[in-house]
């Protein structure tokens, strides 16, 4: 297999090259893969598999550079040893029945794998975010992506927040939490932080996704019952070439304020039959969490009249 990388500049082709081409020798050396550079670009040949891994590993370095990220040497070999570590470990890719506990939670893995788009709605602890991470580490590890952003909305960015400590990264963090506790369950801990400094994974409030655009990547929106409608569009409207979405929500916990109509309810009728975009509906029969959180969520239906 051959593939073609190309580079913008001079500076940009110094940068990813290292000096006196160090850094493609380490590729080529990892990888086993015929690494050349010619005509502003450089070419890939070998194996097919190979071949992907070296494109995502200069992928990476070339999202860093065009981000302002100096790339080091130290940088380079972190990252060529966690790829190859990742493919030491790497099996056969996980079925779904060694991924999901539940029928619905199988429908739902299925649902990410088949479409770009897909929303899935149910209660606490059906597994909505967990299984999203999962399916999007996977996808970063074999190359179908090249990062993972994770982002929520923060109902009480404004006048309830402004009475917590520090500035506006230490108020928004407890809103961002259940989403590294999602990656730590998945990763270790130095894999997290390697990953984020290197941009690979972000984990971001919703409104610091207004204005981009995001090319081969894996886009989890959480707990999107608490969207506003016109969030809802600018978030859906970030998706790029390659990239492919998953919007988890509650309907049942909204925490808007009272007159605001929730954006993933109302999304529910713009989109409805959209080819591409998958509805996933998970409900008390897919919990599995503690015992006593499907007897709660049973409870709470029962005291509503459902």
């Amino acid at each position: 297999m051959e593939e073609w990388i190309r580079l913008e500049s001079r500076d940009e082709s110094l940068a990813i090259c290292g000096n006196r081409d160090r850094n493609l020798r380490r590729i080529r050396d990892t990888f086993g893969v015929g690494v050349t550079v010619r005509n502003g670009g450089v070419r890939l040949v070998g194996d097919p598999d190979a071949v992907k891994e070296a494109a995502g590993i200069l992928a990476t370095l070339i999202s860093l550079f065009r981000n302002g990220v100096r790339i080091s040497d130290a940088s380079v070999d972190r990252m060529l040893e966690e790829a190859r570590a990742s493919g030491e470990r790497a099996g056969p890719e996980p079925t779904v029945e060694s991924l999901a506990r539940t029928p619905g939670q199988g429908r739902y893995v299925e649902a990410i794998r088949n479409h770009d788009l897909v929303f899935v709605i149910g209660p606490a602890g059906t597994g909505k975010t967990y299984l999203a991470v999962k399916m999007a580490i996977l996808s970063l590890r074999t190359g179908r992506i090249r990062r993972l952003v994770l982002c929520r909305p923060a109902v009480e960015a404004g006048e309830k927040l402004g009475f917590l400590p520090g500035d506006f990264h230490a108020k928004v963090h407890p809103y961002l939490q259940p989403l590294y506790d999602a990656l730590h369950d998945i990763l270790d801990y130095d894999q997290v932080k390697r990953h984020m400094e290197r941009g690979v994974i972000e984990v971001v409030p919703l409104a610091y996704m207004r204005g981009r655009t995001l090319n081969n990547a894996f886009i989890i929106l959480d707990e999107a019952q608490n969207t506003t409608p016109a969030q809802m569009k600018m978030f859906l409207t970030r998706m790029g070439e390659g990239s492919k979405i998953v919007v988890t929500g509650d309907i049942t916990q909204v925490d808007l304020p009272e007159g605001v109509e929730s954006g993933l309810i109302q999304v529910s009728r713009i989109v409805c039959g959209i080819e591409g975009i998958e509805w996933v509906e998970l409900d008390r029969s897919d919990i599995v969490r503690h015992l006593l959180v499907k007897r709660i969520v049973e409870a709470y239906e029962r005291s509503s009249g459902k």
